[in-house]
């Protein structure tokens, strides 16, 4: 076929599987028969000249192997073509025409918009900015696809035609059209998997210890809602259920199919199922060639959970689905978890079981081949029975694209994830203080925490920030009062909400002088509250009320004991927007209400803190903005300039000035007579710095010397550089000394799956001596930039006597560039000196790489690894 690009899968709106790849010659008769295939009523609906021949001329030209400028996609189900889209560049280089036909049966389904996207999507990453387009005034339905676009786009009537523009870069508005499109689809695909109507075990042993016979145990246990079918050719029924030799022989097409047969069987069974026209996959079965599985998956448009995994169900109203291997069924709950791990399932799925909370779907992805927790984000963001997410991830497919369904769901639901390893990071310059620093853990907890993900460390740490998210609000604040009847242990809580960054909270004396007339003149009536042993139940409850009433107190934990004068915990109970945290040394449970009751002070501590965390990042801004004074035009041609290796400092600074950023200027001197005379057009002592090859380091290896004042100086220096660094020499960079502040590194780091991540810091020679420095996802919000600010340990010290506004905007400029220029690998501003009244970038290395372009929020499933 001569296709230049990789056919990739994406869904329709009805959920269907669909490829889409360029076409080549060989596809020519294919899009003849599509367009001559159109009933005469939708010749509206073609940009191409009606004329057969005129059509055959222009599709042989865009197929030509020797015409670069012109582009075809198609979209296939199977081997059937459904659509068409084309691009022709004209004079303009950044500005092509585009082209679209649709098969009259696949109209209205999605095929135009997807075809669109992906069009888009290869413009863009080929230097495009702009498509035109004709259209036929009355053509409704074309100029409605490109209105539902979110593309900026302008058009102009001109009799019985609308001549139409389209802009390319991709706004929030249109990557948030994209994402609803791509959660539509997606939700409808899912249905097949979380909502079957039909299932069909195959792989259904007779052995009671076998997968098969569990999974199809737990369905007929479980009292699944559809029609149930095993597949065993060696037995006439299993659990009850009546078995077929195969999914042939099935009186009628499952929806899901749960496969629990040997590995090597498993592709086999997958081509079967896919020629019955079974829309989904299960596959608990582990050791599986994922290239042979994804074989008849791709050709037969099925979605695929697994291999290697415990399964699925869901208990949401009117389905009932336990298809796993887990010992017990599935509680119905709130809950909505995915997992890689089964063994991880298992343990929350118990606990959660034993405290009484329930889920309201699981999933096992297992290796992960297709269905991934980017889809269930999109299933759970809308779905009214999910509440809560909880995730165990160990890989991120499209990091990207979680971070941002992330974003929008954390806004609504909490997001709960427990941190486990992720992938190594892609290359990098191991010299460069910058990239050092990007270390896989520190790039997935920066996406947890721009993406609102409550992050812990262990399935007992969920259960708890579960137990309480479940049934408690956000607190307004960090300030809490704890009430105990055992002193010790109240102290013990209070010590252990501080670790947690937590504040004691100052009682009023009003507060104070109620709580001593309840409590009795022996309790301590200061926080924490020490009621004594002797509080009934009754005063432990109203004392617990005027805590709460006490405008400084944005949440309670309560300390209890038994003793033999009475337990009070029966006095704990629930308050109107204020959240209550229980501790009942010994045991962990849910008391009357839901309310969350720890078996320890620490472990209600840091779920508190959880929550405080969750309405801090709740009240913040989220939203990128652009930045003033920004050249893109000038930085692209640069980097054009420049397409490999690092930047001269002039056009470094060129660079960043282009940005907005506040840098020190600067002379590349290449002589020893250009050098005195930029000295003496700065009329005043100078930094000179070495430009050599291969000199990352430049104090280090003695490419620095600082305030060299007249000629005679300026010339022995330049000659010292000549004698170090050889025929290394490019030439010596030389500005005018900046004055005295606070020394900071700003930098970034590319990683090949994560995008670009900015770092910041102690700068200078702290740089080397303490490695202490915080880092974030670019782009940055207002809010991401902030925490950035003050995400390293001594950062309090830097901005209690420096500028933070212009530090926040260094952060905001560096990030756009990065989220600008994927082709800036490496970035490292060192030092940014701050002071009370600004900032200056007194130094900085940028490193140009030539890159793959990548469009991370591309609407495309899986592929495999």
């Amino acid at each position: 076929m001569n296709r230049q690009l990789v056919p990739v899968r994406a869904l329709l709106t009805d959920g269907s599987v669909v490829s889409v790849c360029e076409l080549g010659p060989g596809d020519v008769m294919a899009l003849l028969d599509l367009h001559k295939s159109l009933p005469v009523e939708d010749q509206y609906l073609r940009f191409f000249s009606t004329s057969p021949r005129q059509l055959e001329d222009f599709v042989q030209r865009m197929v030509s192997p020797d015409a670069p400028h012109h582009v075809v996609l198609g979209a296939f189900r199977e081997d059937r073509l459904l659509g068409a889209v084309s691009y022709v560049v004209g004079e303009d280089p950044e500005v092509a025409e585009v082209a679209l036909v649709v098969s009259h049966a696949e109209q209205s389904h999605g095929v135009g918009t997807l075809l669109l996207e992906h069009l888009v999507s290869l413009a863009r990453g080929r230097g495009i900015r702009r498509f035109t387009a004709e259209v036929l005034m009355m053509n409704f339905k074309m100029l409605r696809v490109f209105t539902d676009m979110g593309l900026v786009w302008t058009v102009v009537p001109e009799d019985d035609v609308v001549h139409v523009e389209l802009g390319l870069d991709p706004s929030d508005r249109y990557l948030d059209a994209v994402a609803e499109r791509e959660a539509k689809a997606d939700v409808a695909s899912l249905s097949h998997v979380l909502r079957p109507e039909s299932i069909a075990v195959v792989g259904a042993s007779r052995s009671p210890g076998s997968v098969g016979h569990v999974v199809l145990r737990n369905l007929v246990e479980g009292d699944f809602t559809g029609d149930l079918y095993a597949v065993n050719p060696h037995a006439k029924s299993v659990a009850g259920v009546d078995c077929y030799g195969s999914v042939a022989e099935l009186p009628e097409t499952p929806e899901l199919a749960v496969v629990c047969v040997p590995a090597a069987a498993v592709p086999g069974v997958a081509e079967e199922c896919g020629r019955r026209g079974v829309r989904a996959l299960v596959v608990i079965s582990s050791g599986v060639d994922a290239d042979e599985l994804m074989k008849p998956v791709r050709a037969h448009g099925m979605r695929l959970v697994g291999p290697n995994c415990l399964g699925v169900s869901t208990s949401a109203p009117g389905v009932r689905m336990n298809a796993t291997f887990s010992a017990h069924s599935t509680l119905a709950g709130h809950i909505g978890l995915v997992t890689q791990s089964g063994g991880v399932a298992i343990a929350l799925q118990e606990e959660l079981r034993r405290l009484g909370l329930g889920l309201s779907n699981l999933v096992s992805t297992g290796d992960k081949l297709d269905i991934s927790s980017n889809d269930l984000l999109m299933w759970w963001k809308n779905d009214p029975e999910t509440r809560i997410v909880a995730l165990y991830l160990e890989s991120f497919g499209n990091p990207r694209k979680f971070s941002r369904l992330a974003r929008e769901v954390a806004r609504h639901k909490p997001l709960i994830a427990i941190r486990a390893a992720s992938s190594e990071a892609g290359q990098r310059a191991a010299a460069s203080h910058t990239a050092s620093t990007a270390t896989p853990s520190v790039i997935r907890d920066s996406l947890f925490q721009q993406a609102g993900v409550i992050a812990v460390d262990s399935v007992p740490e969920l259960v708890d920030a579960v137990m309480a998210l479940s049934t408690q609000p956000v607190p307004g604040g960090r300030s809490v009062a704890v009430l105990s009847n055992a002193g010790g242990l109240g102290v013990l809580a209070a010590d252990a909400c501080v670790r947690h960054g937590l504040k004691i909270a100052e009682l009023s004396d009003a507060t104070s002088k109620e709580l001593s007339r309840l409590a009795g003149p022996a309790a301590s009536a200061h926080n924490p509250v020490d009621t004594t042993a002797v509080v009934g139940v009754e005063e432990f409850a109203r004392c617990l009320d005027v805590l709460a009433a006490d405008p400084a107190v944005d949440a309670v934990i309560t300390v209890t004991v038994p003793t033999a004068l009475g337990d009070p915990t029966a006095g704990v109970h629930a308050l109107a927007g204020t959240p209550v945290l229980a501790v009942r040394t010994g045991q962990t449970e849910r008391l009357d209400g839901g309310i969350p009751c720890y078996a320890d002070p620490a472990r209600a501590a840091a779920a508190l803190a959880l929550l405080v965390e969750r309405g801090e990042w709740l009240d913040r801004s989220h939203e990128f903005t652009r930045q003033d004074r920004v050249d893109l035009d000038t930085a692209r041609g640069i980097v054009t300039r420049n397409p490999e290796g690092w930047l001269p400092p002039d056009e470094v600074v060129r660079l960043l000035k282009a940005f907005g950023l506040p840098v020190l200027g600067g002379t590349l001197a290449t002589t020893e007579e250009h050098a005195v005379a930029a000295h003496r057009a700065f009329s005043g002592p100078v930094a000179m710095k070495a430009v050599a090859d291969e000199l990352l380091h430049k104090s280090k290896s003695g490419g620095v010397v600082l305030g060299v004042d007249g000629d005679t100086a300026v010339a022995e220096a330049f000659r010292a550089f000549q004698d170090r660094f050889g025929d290394r020499l490019r030439g010596v960079f030389l500005q005018p000394m900046a004055a005295g502040g606070r020394e900071l590194l700003v930098g970034v780091a590319a990683d090949p799956k994560f995008g670009p991540l900015v770092v910041t810091g102690l700068g200078g020679v702290d740089t080397d001596l303490i490695d202490d420095r915080a880092a974030a996802l670019a782009p940055l919000s207002t809010a991401d930039a902030d925490d950035l600010m003050r995400g390293y340990r001594a950062a309090g010290a830097v901005l209690a006597e420096t500028d933070s506004a212009a530090v926040r905007d260094v952060l905001l400029r560096v990030a756009e560039l990065a989220a600008e220029l994927p082709e800036v690998t490496e970035l490292d501003i060192n030092p940014l000196v701050v002071t009370g009244g600004g900032c200056l970038v007194v130094d900085a290395r940028v490193r140009i790489a030539a890159v793959r372009p990548t469009d991370h929020f591309l609407r495309q499933l899986r592929r495999t690894r």
